[in-house]
Formats: C-alpha cells, sequence, structure tokens
C-alpha cells in the first residue's frame, strides 16, 4: 500500500489500538498489496468510547461485552448481574482496552 494510503489510515484510525500496536499496524500496512488495502479500509471497528459509555450504563447487563463482540463474558454478566456488581466496576477500567485489543484481532484477521 502507497505511503500516503498508510498514512491516511493511521490518522483516522489510531484512536481504535493501543498506542504500542501502531507500529505494528504501519509495518502489516505497508506490506498488505492492494487487493487487501480495499478489505482493510472497509473494516469497521468498535470506538472504546462508545464501550466505555455502555459499560457505564449497561454494563450490569454485559451490553459492553456484546457491543464488542465477546459474546461469552456478556452472557456470564448478563446472568450474575455484573458478578452482583463487582464485574461492573472492574469494566470500566477494562472494556477500553478490551476493545482496542478486539479491533486489532479483526485487523489481523483481515490481513490473512
Amino acid at each position: 500500500m502507497e505511503a500516503s494510503k498508510v498514512d491516511m489510515f493511521m490518522m483516522m484510525n489510531s484512536k481504535f489500538f493501543e498506542s504500542h500496536h501502531l507500529i505494528f499496524i504501519r509495518e502489516k500496512l505497508e506490506s498488505v498489496d492492494d487487493s487487501k488495502s480495499n478489505l482493510i479500509y472497509s473494516l469497521q471497528f468498535k470506538d472504546p468510547t462508545t464501550a466505555l459509555i455502555i459499560s457505564i450504563f449497561g454494563g450490569h447487563l454485559g451490553i459492553d461485552r456484546f457491543y464488542i463482540g465477546d459474546t461469552g463474558m456478556g452472557i456470564g454478566k448478563l446472568l450474575t448481574c455484573g458478578g452482583i456488581g463487582i464485574w461492573t466496576i472492574v469494566d470500566f477500567f477494562l472494556i477500553q482496552g478490551a476493545t482496542r485489543e478486539k479491533n486489532l484481532e479483526l485487523f489481523q484477521n483481515s490481513l490473512y
């Protein structure tokens, strides 16, 4: 992929990933062929800030975990009412990182 497209992707999507993964993402984008670049540009990443807001208001029902595609943990939180509140509070601090990790998984899966 040409450098300007890589720069544009990084500028538009860097908030969806952990900062220490950005170098890895840039390297992968620079080595990807043009046939995969259209697929990568069409990916819809989940916003970590949105996940935090959902976690604050619907975390006790597991809606935040369903939002990022973590169905198993979402069901667990739903059935236990957020681990009787403890799991809900812990997720206030972890959900943004979990969202960024899921975005990285989505990016990596689109490369193969």
